[in-house]
């Protein structure tokens, strides 16, 4: 069975070596889905039976792991150095290093690292992250998907 959970957050990027808008500061209001895949518990007096996860951990989880460390913060690739000593030089600025350019793809993909070991069967029924699907706008989206 999946399952899948919807959020939003907001953020900031740039793609440094685009041709076109994108090499510009800009923010995004991103929209995250995580769909998970396991069994439907079956355990008569468990809060989860009949769920694959309760949707409110799943979110929980999420935003713990990600999304409130990403929401509000301006998403950096480390390797450009002229907008992180700026964001540097901002006191307080919220900001996260990436090892990767801050592509919808790779931000995908990195979302997909960092919450994989977060749901991975942490319900006892074989639960595990199959698809994060990152929407940049309302018509572009990536999805890192599991193999």
């Amino acid at each position: 069975m999946l399952i899948t959970r919807r959020l939003e957050f907001d953020a900031g990027h740039r793609i440094p070596d685009h041709k076109s808008q994108c090499r510009h500061l800009h923010g995004h209001r991103y929209a995250l889905e995580i769909t998970l895949g396991g069994a439907i518990i079956q355990q008569t007096g468990d809060p989860a039976n009949g769920m694959v996860m309760d949707f409110s951990e799943v979110k929980a989880l999420a935003m713990r792991h990600l999304v409130d460390l990403w929401d509000h913060a301006f998403l950096a690739w480390a390797d450009d150095q002229v907008v992180v000593d700026f964001l540097h030089s901002l006191p307080d600025h919220k900001t996260v290093l990436l090892d990767c350019v801050p592509t919808a793809e790779n931000l995908a993909q990195q979302a997909f690292t960092i919450l994989d070991a977060v749901y991975r069967d942490s319900y006892g029924n074989q639960l595990r992250l199959e698809r994060v699907r990152l929407y940049e706008t309302p018509n572009c989206w990536a999805e890192a998907v599991r193999g």
